[in-house]
Parts: C-alpha cells; sequence; structure tokens
C-alpha cells in the first residue's frame, strides 16, 4: 500500500465512526411513533427520554471527552467508542420499557459525542494542509452515509417484525458497530499526541513517513514548536476567547438551523404535509439521498473553494429554504411544493455548516489544546441540539396556541437564526483552508 493510500484508509477507517454517529442518531425516526403507542408516553415524557435521552448522552461523551483522548489517546478512545455503538444497539433492540431503552440510547450517545471529538482530532492531527479538508469532511460524509442507510434500513425493515419491527431498526446497528472496533485496531496512533503526550519520537517519525512525509526531522520540530512554552496552558486563557467564540458560534449556529429537528422527526413532520405513513418514510430516504449528494460536493469545494465561502452559500440556501417550508405550512401549500423546500434545506446544509462544522472546530485550536477545544465545540453543539430535540414535541403536538395542528412558526424561528448567521460568517470567520495547523496557530491566536 502506498503511503498516500496508507493515509487515506486510516481517515476513512476511522471516519466510520462517523457512519456510526449518523445512523444512530437518525434511526430513531422510524421508531419514534411505535414507541410512543407501544409505551403511550406524554410529549414531555417522549421528548425528554426516548427521542432526546440519546442526545444528552452525546452531550456527556462530547463534553468529557477531552479526557480520554488526551490521557488514553485518539486510538483507544476510539476502540471504545466502538464498544459503546454495539452495546447501545444490542441493548436498544432488547429493551423491556422505556427507561430501558433510554439507558441504552443514552450510552449510544455517549459514544455519539465521544467520536464526534476524537474522529476530526485524529484525522486532522494525520492530514496535511492542503488535504485536511477533505478528509476530515469523510467524518461528515459518513454521518451523512449513515442517515442515509439509517432512512433506507427502516423503510425495508417497516412491517419485518410486526409489532416489534422497530427492534430490528435499532439492532442492525449492532453489524457495522463490530466491524468498525475490528477495523479500527489497525490503525495507528496520532503522530502529534506520540511526540506531546508520550515523547515517543521513534514512532511518531514511523508514523509520519508512513504518512507520507518527506522530512520528518521538520515535522516533528513544528510539532514540538507549538507547545514549546513551558507556562501550563488552559483552554479558558484569555488568548483563546476569540477561537472559543468562533467554536462556540458555529456549534449554536449549526443547531438553530433546524438540522436535528429535520432529522428526527422528518416522517411526522411529512405526515403533517398530507403524506401517508409508508409515503413519508419513502420521502425521508430522499432527505437522506440529498443529503449525501450534496454532502460529496461540499467535500470536492471545501479545500478549493474554502470553508467561508461554503458556509456563505449554506447561510443563504437555509435563510430561503426555511421562508419557504414556514410559508408552506402557513398556507397549507401541496406536500411536492413543500418537499422541494425541505430537499432544499438538507441541500443547504450538507454543502454548507455539514460541511465545515467538523473541519472548521478541529483545525482552529493549537496542538497542546485541541481535544478540549474539539470537546468545547462539539460540547455545545450537542447541549443545543438535546435542548431542540428536547422542546419541539411539545411544540408539535400543541394543542392551542399559534403553533397548534401547524408547525410553520418553529421554521419561521429557524429562519431569523440563520440570518444571524448569515451576518456571523460575512463579518467574523475566518478563512482557513490550506494551512498546517501550526500556522493557523499562529494566525488566530494573539499573546
Amino acid at each position: 500500500m502506498s503511503k498516500k493510500s496508507n493515509l487515506t484508509y486510516w481517515a476513512i477507517t476511522v471516519a466510520v465512526a462517523g457512519f456510526l454517529f449518523g445512523f444512530d442518531t437518525v434511526v430513531i425516526s422510524g421508531a419514534n411513533q411505535p414507541i410512543k403507542e407501544l409505551w403511550n408516553t406524554s410529549p414531555a415524557f417522549h421528548g425528554t427520554f426516548i427521542m432526546s435521552m440519546a442526545l444528552w448522552g452525546t452531550v456527556l461523551g462530547s463534553l468529557l471527552g477531552g479526557f480520554p483522548i488526551d490521557i488514553l489517546g485518539r486510538k483507544k478512545t476510539l476502540i471504545w467508542i466502538g464498544i459503546l455503538f454495539f452495546a447501545s444497539a444490542v441493548g436498544c433492540a432488547f429493551a423491556w420499557d422505556p427507561y430501558s431503552f433510554s439507558f441504552f440510547r443514552f450510552i449510544g450517545g455517549v459514544g455519539v459525542g465521544a467520536s464526534s471529538v476524537a474522529a476530526p482530532t485524529y484525522i486532522s492531527e494525520i492530514a496535511p494542509g492542503e488535504k485536511r479538508g477533505r478528509l476530515v469532511a469523510l467524518y461528515q460524509f459518513m454521518i451523512v452515509f449513515g442517515i442515509f442507510v439509517a432512512f433506507f434500513s427502516n423503510y425495508l425493515l417497516d412491517g419485518v417484525g410486526g409489532e416489534n419491527d422497530w427492534r430490528w431498526m435499532l439492532g442492525v446497528e449492532g453489524i457495522p458497530a463490530l466491524a468498525y472496533t475490528l477495523l479500527v485496531l489497525g490503525v495507528p496512533k496520532s503522530p502529534r499526541w506520540l511526540v506531546l503526550k508520550k515523547d515517543d519520537e521513534a514512532n511518531a517519525i514511523d508514523i509520519l513517513s508512513r504518512m507520507g512525509i518527506a522530512d520528518t526531522t521538520k515535522a516533528i520540530a513544528q510539532i514540538r514548536e507549538s507547545v514549546v512554552e513551558k507556562v501550563k496552558s488552559s483552554l479558558w486563557d484569555s488568548k483563546y476567547k476569540k477561537l472559543l467564540w468562533l467554536a462556540f458560534l458555529l456549534a449554536f449556529f449549526n443547531q438553530l438551523s433546524g438540522i436535528n429537528f429535520i432529522l428526527y422527526y422528518a416522517p411526522e413532520i411529512l405526515e403533517r404535509a398530507g403524506l401517508a405513513s409508508s409515503e413519508s418514510l419513502f420521502s425521508s430516504i430522499a432527505i437522506g439521498g440529498v443529503n449525501l449528494l450534496f454532502t460529496l460536493l461540499g467535500m470536492y469545494l471545501i479545500d478549493r473553494a474554502g470553508r467561508k465561502q461554503l458556509m456563505l452559500i449554506g447561510s443563504i440556501g437555509y435563510i430561503v429554504s426555511l421562508v419557504m417550508v414556514a410559508y408552506a405550512f402557513k398556507t397549507g401549500a401541496s406536500s411536492s411544493f413543500l418537499m422541494t423546500f425541505i430537499l432544499t434545506f438538507i441541500a443547504s446544509h450538507a454543502v454548507g455548516q455539514g460541511a465545515v462544522i467538523w473541519v472548521f472546530i478541529s483545525e482552529i485550536f493549537p496542538n497542546k489544546i485541541r481535544s478540549y477545544g474539539q470537546a468545547f465545540g462539539t460540547g455545545v453543539h450537542w447541549v443545543f441540539a438535546a435542548l431542540i430535540t428536547l422542546v419541539t414535541p411539545i411544540f408539535l403536538d400543541a394543542n392551542e396556541g399559534i403553533f397548534k395542528d401547524n408547525p410553520w412558526p418553529i421554521f419561521a424561528f429557524f429562519a431569523v437564526f440563520m440570518v444571524l448567521q448569515l451576518l456571523f460568517v460575512l463579518f467574523i470567520m475566518p478563512e482557513t483552508k490550506g494551512r498546517s495547523l501550526e500556522d493557523l496557530e499562529k494566525e488566530l491566536i494573539k499573546e
């Protein structure tokens, strides 16, 4: 295997964590209604435990993920992530009540959160600057591929197990989870982690050489130079304030677009638009397919057009599509009209925020605090994802007020925040394409 092939293979293998992330978070959409009917849960209970419990696990996994990544290393953390996904899939398939189900969904959520820290961090640390965008974006591609497969799997398994088809939908994830756990055993440790945390230059040089780095001595020197100061550095030092705000705002706006709301509740939203249950599940496959196609486009453009340009395109697409979806629900427009702009929304996300978020957050923090900075950014992302998933069932099932039987105000709310995102991209967000991690550190941090 060539050195270039080595790098691509390692990146793809680690990015499979994203496939499990995408599958795990969206597979619940097919089980949403059957579980609600089976255990006769209230909207508040259903939102708090059934639908958002995995996201609270994700919050925990992302916020605390920096510690095992830093102490155990990127590779060992990725192995444990695979084990968590496997345990969650099997546990959900055999859950005996809503509480046991929620517990196993929480376990899977911890895996999702930790993977959103560990996988982009690992890939960004093995990728050269000119390829980093595409290689880290593999993780996002795998997320949307997992989402697509989950929607398709739910459609195929609908009715297979009768009243228990939802158990098959959730349990089938155990197969790719086990395969991933075995595959990730074969990837090397991060050379940056080996140098900075283990002082193991010999193995780091070997891995850098296998990555295709010609001057490994210079590469080691640059890594060491990035942490030359002896004073212990904290993520909360004032010099990192700008980086924290950049990560916070990007993650905040990602969720205030409404992307998880639409993905999680796609079948129910489409049923509200007049589609039958089977049609809504099939239409969910279209959502997954468009997501996949435009993520590929985002991967192609991210190292060419750059992160900022993709965010501009995505922001404008968000605003137009969300306004039109709100209009469609408000006026009772046809389901085909609504579906057109839901797919436009998905395309805008895939080519913009979807392609950019994991790349941008993984590259703006310096070597010495990257794992904790990544944990902060992803933690913000998942806190807001959990909050939105927690409260939206209450609005969807509202019996009075402007939300009664019509979710148009929810989409209008998200549209307003996408206008704010557009301003953030125009006036605050820096461009990061094509630079080494060490060069970015010098540019973004003011001592």
